[in-house]
């Protein structure tokens, strides 16, 4: 059960103007689930991706990293579930290949258009006879409302499909973000098995968007962790159409409205994304609690990251947050061990919410096991440390680990 994640509602999400969607059931693993998706980008659009650093990328990120250096103009995504297409070798770039060649040629683009993308079982060919067939069925029902039916067909072992939309005004432009999201397990993104789309129809250049992707997924995709695990597969893409781009915006480009314009676009883009990424913390397999390590007074943010990851990956730390126990000095053994040589441990303090658990290195004088555990059996903490060493912050958000989490993967081909 997701924590504290409701499911969101159809009428909540909104059309991007330039963006039409499809889906199909076609029984790339198991019968009877969405599980083939069409996305349809009009023309003139840019498309920005960020994809996994894992060194056995799947070979949809292979092909999607080719077609955008190539600066192709980007018509369509093509993603699947129920198979990952990963650890496949060269018959796997083959079948993604003509998997897009085979979208091309049904929508009227070329092969260098489609980005291809594939989540679920590592390992296994992709039944790309099954995804052909299943091309015209989500053609079909290419429509610009379908984001929810979207967001449920790229689920795996997600609980709760996860979309968010904004509609804002910026300058004098109205512009609207809708965006969608899978991943419960396998997720630590590098750049989870993590896929994450973002749609506008503001008018970005590529090459800011792209920049303002990576931004994105640096605020968001990049600081949650369920299992420490990074995915073959995990895709980040931002696609903007243009289509609500005010008269002379590419004119003014470099004014200082545009500039203002642009910042406060980018902010918001930061949080759709942000709130894409913890829904996928809030249903992490089997999670029963939603966690935020945030680090404070750090050298530099890479520092005060690398401190929260360390303590929001400790098994110890996750299973003693699933048991509400306060059993807090395996936090303090997390950030002892996350790389620090020259820490100082005496300017180490650290709160659990409101509850001053460690002052000057050690247990407060007045800290009570039993406030530790008023806040330990909430379903959302906040675990505070001060490394005494600067002034950087940064937050990465986690799970706890439950007897689910082992259930969920051990029997995931089942």
């Amino acid at each position: 059960m997701a924590v504290n994640l409701p499911r969101p509602q159809a009428a909540a999400l909104l059309p991007v103007d330039g963006v039409d969607l499809g889906w199909a059931e076609a029984g790339i693993r198991k019968p009877g689930r969405k599980d083939l998706l069409v996305v349809r980008i009009a023309g003139g659009a840019s498309v920005a991706g960020v994809f996994t650093q894992n060194r056995f990328a799947a070979a949809p990120v292979i092909v999607c990293r080719e077609v955008l250096a190539s600066r192709a103009e980007v018509r369509a995504l093509l993603v699947n579930t129920g198979n990952a297409n990963a650890g496949t070798g060269v018959t796997g770039l083959a079948a993604a290949r003509e998997s897009c060649s085979a979208l091309a040629q049904l929508i009227g683009c070329g092969v260098n258009q489609v980005l291809p993308f594939s989540t679920g079982v590592i390992m296994e060919p992709l039944a790309t006879d099954r995804l052909i067939a299943g091309l015209p069925h989500a053609i079909g029902r290419l429509d610009p409302t379908h984001w929810l039916q979207a967001a449920e067909t790229i689920m795996t072992t997600d609980t709760v499909a996860k979309a968010v939309s904004r509609r804002v005004d910026i300058g004098g432009t109205l512009v609207t973000l809708t965006g969608i999201a899978k991943g419960a397990g396998m997720i630590r993104p590098d750049m989870a098995t993590m896929l994450g789309f973002i749609a506008t129809d503001a008018e970005v250049a590529p090459d800011l968007l792209q920049q303002m992707t990576q931004d994105a997924c640096d605020f968001s995709f990049n600081r949650i962790t369920i299992d420490g695990d990074t995915s073959t597969n995990d895709s980040f893409v931002v696609i903007a159409t243009g289509k609500a781009r005010a008269q002379g915006v590419r004119e003014r480009r470099n004014d200082q409205a545009s500039k203002s314009w642009l910042k406060t676009f980018s902010a918001v883009l930061n949080q759709v994304a942000l709130e894409l990424a913890q829904a996928i913390v809030r249903d992490g397999e089997g999670a029963t609690k939603f966690i935020e390590v945030r680090i404070e007074q750090a050298a530099s943010e890479k520092e005060a990251r690398q401190v929260a990851y360390a303590v929001a990956h400790s098994p110890l730390v996750k299973t003693a947050f699933f048991a509400s126990d306060p059993n807090l000095g395996r936090i303090l053994a997390a950030v002892g061990y996350a790389g620090i040589d020259d820490l100082d441990p005496a300017k180490v303090q650290m709160h659990l919410d409101d509850v001053l658990v460690v002052r000057d290195g050690g247990r407060d004088p007045n800290y009570q096991e039993d406030d530790g555990q008023r806040v330990m059996k909430k379903t959302e903490i906040v675990v505070r440390l001060e490394l005494g060493r600067g002034n950087a912050v940064a937050s990465v958000w986690t799970t706890d680990l439950s007897h689910d989490y082992v259930s969920i993967n051990a029997d995931y081909r089942s």
